[in-house]
């Protein structure tokens, strides 16, 4: 499986925040140069490659001799700021040296939770790339609190980690490379077996392998358990991925050979559209929609769009054109998908037949609350 990499031809690299600095604590610049110059050779070797980079903070913060550790979000939205540029020009200058162009390009999740903003952004980073341009991606953490203020609720991008697989499923790369001071998915928690075998390959995210998952790294904002949720929706959109080493010299250049480095995850065949990816993984979720076993049988089965004869609740507010989650008998959450009306109407409709919509709603567009080409069943419920 590995061999197919030497011929992938769009590739994401994401470099996480501990790569930035030594055991000392200071500026790893050999090591963050020698990435870009392996970087730079899969580019001149006719490869697009896709940059997604932390380090803002931890720059920012080196720079004025604070710790971004337990640090205030306000103060790590300044450290960012601070930090930006020296990320910024660490790339400008390094790909400089091959002459190269490398393109900053600042996000935040609104620029996915919109599907409109989402093309735009797809279609920027394409004629980049048609540029020969290599862009380089963070997080606008100046404005941003997603990623630096995780929480059970939102775990968005922590350290970068979803946005690079949001970027690789976004642009259809075949590829993507997660970067940080672990070997890979280990067998065992390091810090309790320093022997822990590494897991050289992984086809499914099971509960087994997200049980592996530890705590979050030092430097960084992610851990195990993040990378995983990016390995899946690279996997989930029929691309490849590996967990591996960025500190080991000429990692990068090892992983793009085809070398057995860190952990591969391999990509399913059955990948969701290009809509449907975007639903399931990039959309930011309003609200729940709780259905009964009928309606879940005409949906996953039968590829039935879904009707309030099928509704049992509904949760949150929300409106026409949002993004639910759509939760099955057992309180599993089974798809994602657009709804056709807002969650006042909807709540005036649980159980109704479609003909009663007329009467009960402030409008009627649609017969059905979600339409079958706007359902993304999460694939691990839809073999």
């Amino acid at each position: 499986m590995r061999a197919k990499i030497k011929d992938v031809r769009r590739v994401v690299v994401k470099l996480g925040s501990n790569l930035f600095f030594n055991q000392a604590g200071h500026l790893a610049l050999g090591r963050i140069y020698s990435l870009i110059e392996d970087i730079a050779a899969a580019k001149l070797d006719g490869r697009q490659m896709i940059v997604v980079s932390s380090g803002a903070v931890a720059l920012g913060a080196n720079a004025l001799h604070k710790k971004a550790h337990g640090a205030l979000l306000t103060e790590k939205q300044a450290f960012a700021a601070v930090g930006q540029s020296r990320l910024m020009n660490l790339y400008e200058q390094g790909f400089a040296k091959f002459g190269l162009i490398a393109a900053q390009v600042l996000l935040t999740e609104e620029d996915f939770s919109s599907r409109k903003r989402y093309l735009n952004l797809r279609n920027t980073l394409l004629t980049l790339l048609d540029m020969d341009v290599i862009p380089v991606i963070n997080e606008n953490d100046t404005v941003a609190t997603s990623e630096l203020e995780i929480t059970d609720r939102n775990a968005s991008f922590s350290d970068n980690d979803k946005l690079s697989a949001l970027v690789m499923s976004k642009l259809e790369a075949q590829l993507l490379v997660l970067l940080s001071d672990v070997d890979g998915l280990l067998a065992n928690d390091p810090r309790e077996d320093p022997q822990a075998a590494l897991i050289p390959e992984v086809r499914e995210i099971t509960s087994e392998i997200q049980a592996l998952s530890g705590g979050k790294s030092a430097r960084g904002r992610g851990g195990m358990a993040t990378k995983l949720q990016a390995a899946e929706i690279a996997m989930n959109s029929g691309g490849m991925a590996v967990i591996a080493n960025g500190t080991k010299p000429g990692v990068l250049a090892r992983i793009l050979q085809g070398d057995a480095e860190g952990t591969l995850f391999v990509g399913r065949t059955n990948a969701l559209s290009g809509k449907r990816r975007w639903i399931a993984f990039a959309s930011a979720v309003s609200g729940r929609i709780h259905i009964n076993a009928g309606a879940l049988e005409a949906v996953m089965r039968k590829n039935a769009s879904l009707l309030y004869a099928g509704v049992t609740r509904i949760e949150n507010r929300f409106e026409h054109g949002d993004v639910v989650a759509i939760i099955g008998p057992d309180g599993r959450e089974v798809a994602r998908g657009i709804v056709n009306y807002s969650s006042e109407d909807a709540a005036k409709l649980i159980g109704k037949h479609s003909d009663e919509i007329a009467r009960l709603a402030s409008t009627k567009n649609y017969d059905a609350f979600v339409t079958r080409d706007n359902i993304a069943f999460l694939p691990k419920n839809h073999e």
